[in-house]
């Protein structure tokens, strides 16, 4: 029996890093996006509150939604930023269950991911990310599905 650690390479690992630090650019931007978004509704509607229940209402629903897409984008973030720690371990892509390597088309599709498919489909299903149980639909919508998606999968 070998008792060597089955890794990726450093060129392996390069080429992950690259593709992590892009997504974290792009998340960061995002996120500041997102910031600015809740702040100019803040703003916006200090004058108006209290004028339209109606108004006031939607405001605060928008705004939760808002703050509950930040909590998630800093979330995703440090989901990046530790898997980068991993990279310079040279622990990026063995999965914490098995302690196999995770397949380099998940890690692509989710670079952040800690374990394989076969230790995700293995544990029970566990509750939704999200924390609403509102059905509100947003102009950001857009920005959630397509910076965001990647995470659900890991």
């Amino acid at each position: 029996m070998s008792n060597d650690v089955t890794r990726y390479s450093d060129t392996d690992l390069e080429m992950f890093k690259d593709v992590i630090d892009k997504k974290l650019a792009l998340a960061r931007e995002n996120l500041h996006d997102l910031q600015s978004q809740m702040n100019d509704l803040a703003e916006n509607s200090f004058d108006d509150f209290g004028g339209d229940y109606m108004d006031d209402s939607e405001t605060n629903t928008e705004m939760e939604y808002l703050n509950n897409m930040i909590i998630r984008q800093k979330k995703y973030i440090q989901d990046l930023e530790n898997a980068l720690i991993r990279i310079t371990n040279k622990t990026y892509g063995i999965c914490v269950v098995t302690g196999k390597l995770i397949d380099k088309k998940r890690l692509m599709a989710v670079p952040h991911a800690t374990k394989s498919m076969e230790a995700k489909m293995s544990q029970p299903p566990s509750s939704s990310s999200g924390s609403s149980s509102s059905s509100y639909t947003s102009r950001s919508e857009y920005n959630e599905t397509t910076t965001m998606g990647e995470e659900e999968m890991d």
